[in-house]
């Protein structure tokens, strides 16, 4: 789930500290020196779409750990790839969405053909244990996988 700021401003990873558009300005020139519009088209460009792997949740505060698990409506999809079937690589920002993915969302998917999912660190400013440039690196995955 997007955090409070992300909420409040309707911008995926709006925080100045998260770590995820420096790391899209990096990988496609998708910085937050550009608008977001402009940023979010750029990723799309590249064959990149954002979506939270919960439609709806509650927690207080920004914390993922704070999600009350009784609470969680994972998104479509099953729809989402039935939509679009030329999606192969799903790329999870953190554990915490990792975890959900693979517990509530994937058991379901069987049916939606060959699809690749790749847990990546945590852009999130709370997940300080590893520095900006080793996730840089673990991230490059997306620049790779846009390409292929």
């Amino acid at each position: 789930m997007p955090g409070q700021r992300s909420l409040q401003e309707s911008q995926y990873y709006a925080h100045p500290r998260n770590a995820f558009w420096p790391i899209m300005g990096e990988l496609f020139d998708a910085g937050f020196d550009r608008p977001y519009e402009e940023r979010l088209s750029i990723l799309t460009g590249h064959r990149i779409v954002l979506w939270d792997v919960l439609k709806s949740c509650r927690r207080p505060g920004s914390l993922d750990a704070s999600i009350d698990d009784s609470s969680i409506t994972v998104n479509d999809f099953a729809g989402l790839l039935h939509r679009h079937p030329g999606i192969r690589h799903v790329f999870l920002n953190g554990k915490k969405a990792a975890t959900l993915f693979q517990r509530l969302v994937l058991p379901g998917l069987a049916a939606a053909g060959p699809l690749s999912c790749r847990p990546l660190p945590s852009t999130s400013p709370a997940y300080a244990a590893m520095p900006f440039e080793q996730k840089l690196e673990r991230w490059r995955a997306v620049l790779e996988a846009s390409a292929a």
